[in-house]
Order: structure tokens, then sequence, then C-alpha cells
């Protein structure tokens, strides 16, 4: 039963490693923050206590549900905008936020900092399709 807790955030966590594949590809900015470690993440969430098991299957589908409407808005098979998919995402990384920052405030942070990373692979076709 822990493999599926650990499995609930694979796709988030796939996310994130996109995210850090980006960001080392990207020219250093001295003004953005240092790309994520795709490792320690993984590790913090599978290890946190601050999501419960049946949370974390709940977003895992959530995940698997948004990434199933990337997929169709760039198949051409979903008829909406950029802008009506960022605010599930918006609500997903909030609900994700929530539940971590009490209990695990430093990975709070570390998710709430690649927010914008995240959404630049997201809504790039190219990066997404490489991501996936």
């Amino acid at each position: 039963m822990r493999f599926f807790a650990i499995a609930s955030l694979a796709v988030f966590v796939a996310i994130c490693g996109a995210v850090t594949q980006a960001s080392a590809a990207e020219p250093a900015n001295s003004a953005t923050a240092a790309p994520l470690d795709l490792s320690s993440l993984e590790t913090r969430l599978r290890e946190t206590e601050a999501i419960g098991l049946m949370t974390k299957l709940s977003l895992r589908n959530q995940v698997d549900d948004l990434l199933n409407q990337f997929r169709a808005f760039y198949a051409g098979r979903l008829e909406t905008t950029l802008e009506d998919l960022r605010r599930p995402f918006n609500l997903l990384m909030l609900k994700v936020l929530s539940l971590l920052q009490d209990k695990d405030p430093s990975l709070a942070a570390a998710l709430a900092s690649s927010r914008e990373a995240i959404w630049a692979i997201l809504s790039d076709r190219v990066k997404f399709a490489a991501m996936s």
C-alpha cells in the first residue's frame, strides 16, 4: 500500500523533473531561483507525513485528469484555452500547498517556488510533449 502512496505523486514529480531539465537548458539568470533538485523533491514527497495515503491517491487522480486535459488540448480534442486550463492547475497546486504548509512548510515552499516553472512546462506544447 505504501507503493501506491509513493506513486500517487509520481506524475507531479515527473513534472518537477521536467522543470529541472528545462531550467538546466536555459541560460542562468541571477534573479531566478536555483533549479529544483528532483531526487530530493521525490524523496521528500515520498516521505512526507503531511499528506495521508488516501489523499495522495486522490491527488494522483487529479494530476492525471489535469494532464489528460492538457493532452486533449494539444491534440485538438478539447476546445478550451490555456487560460482556462490555468484555473484547475492553480487549484491543484493550492490544494497540495495547503496540505503541506503546516506540517511540511519547507516542501511547500519548494513547490510554491516551482509553480511558474511547472506552468511554463505545461503551457508549452513542445516542453509538455518532451515531458510526457
